[in-house]
């Protein structure tokens, strides 16, 4: 409990120093109509109070956002989150972020109510587990709604990454020699033809390059995403925080250039 408790107070700390490095420059990404974003949490592995709560504080530093943050879905693998057996639980948001981790659930008809979502028009932010997510799903929906598959992750490391789109609005100041805090490398088996690689990142086992944030065109919808985030201390960094806001803001449609 006290080691836990420890590292949150680092990564509470790495927070509020990247957040005093911008006193003065807030709003500085996006100064126009506030965006509703709706932040689905929740599920296994990862310390989602301290990440949803690092993220709606960074990018309301830097934007105006409104944040509506879902947490019911419990700490297991398997879950089925009552607000999406509402048919329009996404109208009242500009953009959903996904950062929930339920491997386990599989039923097609309650991953179409997410992905048709999706599909209808609104954009979507996917972070680090949602990639693993309704990952033993016999359909393919919510996969080709991220753009990537991937169904394991290497070793915690911290891992240097590399820019392969540098002209991309979400990469906007994003450094081209960042490392990441210790965090997962997961194994991206197929990538879609509606994908387009952002930034990877090499396996320290055999070398291989795995995109690590990319975009996706889903029926015409934009999503944003990235398979780091499982530690504090990424949702600690500033540099990661920066990222996560300006692909929320570019999903949304208000980061073009």
């Amino acid at each position: 409990m006290k080691l836990n408790w420890m590292i949150q107070c680092v990564a509470a700390l790495a927070l509020l120093t990247g957040a005093s490095q911008a006193e003065g420059d807030n709003q500085q990404f996006y100064q126009g109509k506030p965006i509703k974003a709706l932040l689905i949490t929740g599920g296994c592995c990862h310390n989602y109070k301290f990440q949803s709560k690092a993220l709606t504080m960074a990018s309301e530093a830097k934007a105006p956002i409104e944040w509506t943050v879902h947490n019911k879905g419990g700490k297991g693998t398997h879950a089925e989150i009552e607000l999406y057996n509402n048919p329009n639980w996404a109208k009242p948001y500009d953009v959903v972020v996904h950062n929930e981790c339920f491997a386990k659930t599989s039923n097609p008809d309650y991953i179409r109510k997410i992905t048709e979502a999706h599909k209808n028009g609104v954009p979507a932010v996917v972070i680090h587990c949602a990639m693993h997510t309704y990952r033993d799903a016999k359909i393919d929906d919510w996969r080709q709604f991220l753009g990537v598959t991937s169904r394991h992750h290497e070793h915690q490391s911290r891992y240097p990454v590399k820019v392969v789109k540098k002209d991309h609005p979400t990469l906007k100041g994003f450094p081209s020699d960042w490392v990441t805090p210790k965090d997962e490398l997961y194994i991206v088996k197929h990538v879609a033809k509606t994908t387009t690689p952002l930034v990877t990142a090499k396996s320290e086992k055999n070398g291989a390059v795995q995109p690590v944030i990319w975009i996706n065109d889903f029926h015409g919808t934009r999503v944003f995403g990235t398979t780091f985030g499982h530690s504090d201390a990424t949702f600690g960094d500033p540099v990661f925080l920066d990222l996560l806001t300006r692909g929320i803001l570019w999903s949304a449609g208000k980061l073009d250039k």
